[in-house]
């Protein structure tokens, strides 16, 4: 995998809105994979700070998304 992957990956895993199947969806890459990406390459604090920002958030998880969450799409995200 890239290193522009591998950063995009992190990005999109740090976004509120973006859940982790749009992840899989885009890098084949799913929500245990992601876990142990982040955790080889992000230092063991902003590890634990963005696990417990996303253990059981709703939006990081579509089945768990009420439909009034929507899309969201940063001005300055890249579109693919």
């Amino acid at each position: 995998m890239e290193d522009s992957d591998i950063s995009r990956i992190i990005e999109m895993a740090w976004e509120d809105r973006t859940p982790f199947e749009a992840i899989e969806a885009t890098f084949n890459v799913r929500e245990p994979q992601v876990i142990e990406l982040m955790r080889k390459h992000m230092k063991p604090s902003s590890f634990r700070l963005w696990r417990k920002r996303v253990s059981g958030r709703k939006t990081k998880h579509r089945r768990l998304r009420g439909y009034g969450v929507g899309r969201f799409r940063c001005a300055t995200q890249k579109m693919r």
